[in-house]
């Protein structure tokens, strides 16, 4: 079975977000809860059933280490960690 952790960047295959990168900050059995930190933040997270999203399997350290230590995740930091990921991929 495919894990999603909190912190991983996955890219949405279905909907009208369709090929747009998010983050999840939340998983349950059934869905991901996804932030991008513009149109998708901290505070209204997507709801995306987990057969509609790619894993890219790429963990921001920063992102796991604060939702370890239970601190506030920022929108800047969700928007930070997106943007390493492509410049990595580029």
């Amino acid at each position: 079975m495919i894990e999603y952790e909190v912190g991983e960047i996955v890219i949405s295959k279905a909907g009208h977000d369709k090929g747009e990168h998010f983050v999840i900050v939340k998983s349950d059995s059934e869905y991901v809860y996804l932030v991008d930190g513009v149109f998708r933040t901290v505070d209204r997270p997507k709801k995306k059933n987990k057969k509609h999203v790619q894993l890219v399997h790429f963990k921001d350290s920063n992102l796991i280490k604060k939702y370890v230590n239970n601190e506030k995740i920022t929108n800047e930091e969700i928007k930070r960690a997106i943007k390493l990921f492509k410049d990595l991929k580029s």
